[in-house]
């Protein structure tokens, strides 16, 4: 197993975490308060966090697993 990697993986996850449970709860707030002069700007922030969300989710199980199996060592 790849130490180094491996904490890398999992403080990825941790932003993952993070931006999956704050992105949901901002997209909520901004839609209970649509008359609200900054709903736009609240909703695209929130957008923005479910977007990294998924990224810093795929990002950090694909370095999880490099971790702890290896590199791939063939191409298909």
């Amino acid at each position: 197993m790849n130490q180094p990697l491996f904490q890398k993986g999992l403080k990825r996850m941790a932003y993952f975490l993070l931006c999956s449970f704050t992105g949901p709860f901002i997209v909520h707030q901004a839609f209970k308060n649509e008359g609200h002069p900054l709903y736009l700007p609240v909703l695209i922030f929130g957008i923005l966090l479910l977007v990294v969300a998924f990224y810093f989710g795929f990002l950090g199980i694909k370095t999880l697993v490099n971790a702890l199996l290896g590199q791939r060592k063939t191409k298909l």
